[in-house]
């Protein structure tokens, strides 16, 4: 059964095509591919970011608070039947430590569950627990789908610890409308031609002969939110602000549900 449960510390990195083409072969020195990368292939994700109608949940992300939490839809197949199997994920952010818990479930029962109320059935007890987390959350936020986002993986895991993961991202692609997962992969680039996202995700510090590769070839730490940076895009396009001046227009206009316990 695939992991539904992580907690690592995420740190990101902005390439380019010479510095991915000159660290890739590299990794395979200490990496294992995914088992999704065949021969060498980037995998496709498709991502529904769901917002309350004011977006609180990015405006309140981008503050970089010592709290955020968000939810998306993911397939790893586009388009998608309604049985077909989807991933519902809450990514919580505390104190820079990353901790997402997934529930696997058809797509019908995804829809459902958000839009309804209406808890998948499930017979595996961490499932289920997942599940109650997100519909704590779906009671706290009054949610819709707010961001189609999709991307080509490469991925590879430590070959002496499968919790450490490295991931480069490229063709982000995002859009605003016919945000659903049958209308597949099409929208506004959020990267330049030939640059790379990379995401190293590891439970404790960066190992030595990665950090000697990151000098080698460099490499530096960067902040950066797929949803965050489109937000940021969407509110210059719709509004020609500068950037320092999008929070203060459209900070809290609308509340989430105000919730007192479980």
């Amino acid at each position: 059964m695939a992991k539904t449960t992580f907690q690592r510390n995420e740190m990101k990195f902005m390439l380019t095509k010479a510095q991915a083409d000159k660290l890739l072969p590299r990794l395979t020195e200490y990496m294992k591919p995914d088992r999704y990368c065949t021969d060498g292939k980037y995998y496709s994700i498709f991502n529904i970011y769901y917002d309350t109608p004011d977006n609180h949940l990015i405006r309140t992300s981008l503050l970089q608070p010592y709290y955020k939490e968000k939810l998306r839809l993911r397939s790893y197949s586009a388009p998608v039947a309604p049985d077909s199997e989807v991933f519902l994920e809450l990514k919580k952010k505390i104190g820079g430590i990353v901790n997402k818990r997934r529930a696997a479930m058809t797509l019908q029962q995804a829809c459902d569950f958000i839009e309804s109320g209406k808890k998948p059935e499930t017979s595996d007890y961490i499932n289920g627990q997942v599940i109650n987390e997100i519909e704590y959350f779906l009671s706290c936020y009054n949610v819709h789908p707010a961001l189609f986002l999709c991307y080509k993986r490469m991925a590879y895991f430590g070959m002496n610890d499968k919790n450490f993961r490295i991931t480069l991202d490229r063709d982000i692609t995002t859009r605003r409308n016919d945000l659903s997962f049958q209308k597949g992969c099409y929208g506004e680039k959020l990267l330049e031609d030939g640059n790379y996202l990379m995401e190293v995700k590891i439970p404790g510090a960066v190992p030595k002969w990665l950090a000697d590769l990151f000098a080698e070839f460099e490499i530096y730490k960067t902040s950066f939110s797929k949803y965050g940076s489109e937000y940021k895009k969407y509110c210059l396009n719709k509004n020609k602000q500068e950037p320092k001046d999008i929070y203060k227009s459209e900070f809290i206009v609308v509340s989430p549900k105000f919730c007192t316990s479980r």
